[in-house]
């Protein structure tokens, strides 16, 4: 638990095939069902303090109370994705820390010396920001808030994974609102 944000709440994984990804999770690993989106909207994105356009496929499931998310971004927009994937990596990008209380905790962050790498919005998911806190691969910050139909879309994606036998194993993201 971090004294800090609480616990970790997700982990972030950067790929290059979103699709082989949710297959080699719930058929090797046995995690699913995945709930996918093709194109997630970014809104008012900035990648150091730069507006960027990335557009970019995600998928969400739950090993007990973690959420793994998968992301594979489909054009060159600058982001703290293209970079960790133009440095030869895949895999565990970010964790992130989930709030009800956004701009409190992206403010004791930037406080605490934390910089932006990239932020933006989910438009009805709400902001994110992830900053830049990366001393080795996977150790990037993200904080992300996590309240209404944010949080309804994770609690569904929680509480299919607790009961998944197997079947459905990649679902589109579920109609909320």
């Amino acid at each position: 638990m971090s004294r800090l944000f609480g616990a970790i709440r997700q982990n972030g994984y950067v790929v290059k095939d979103v699709q082989a990804a949710m297959r080699h999770w719930s058929e090797v690993i046995g995690v699913g069902p995945w709930f996918y989106n093709e194109a997630v909207p970014l809104l008012d994105f900035t990648y150091k303090g730069v507006r960027s356009d990335p557009i970019c496929s995600v998928a969400f499931s739950n090993s007990g109370d973690l959420q793994i998310e998968l992301i594979q971004q489909r054009n060159d927009a600058p982001t703290m994705f293209r970079d960790f994937l133009a440095a030869g990596r895949e895999g565990l990008q970010h964790f992130a820390y989930w709030t009800q209380s956004f701009q409190d905790d992206r403010a004791k962050a930037l406080a605490l010396g934390y910089k932006v790498g990239h932020e933006g919005s989910t438009g009805k998911y709400g902001p994110f920001t992830y900053f830049q806190t990366e001393s080795h691969p996977g150790t990037v910050v993200e904080l992300s808030e996590v309240i209404g139909i944010k949080r309804r879309l994770f609690e569904h994606i929680a509480a299919a994974a607790k009961a998944w036998d197997g079947s459905d194993p990649i679902r589109p993201f579920p109609k909320l609102d």
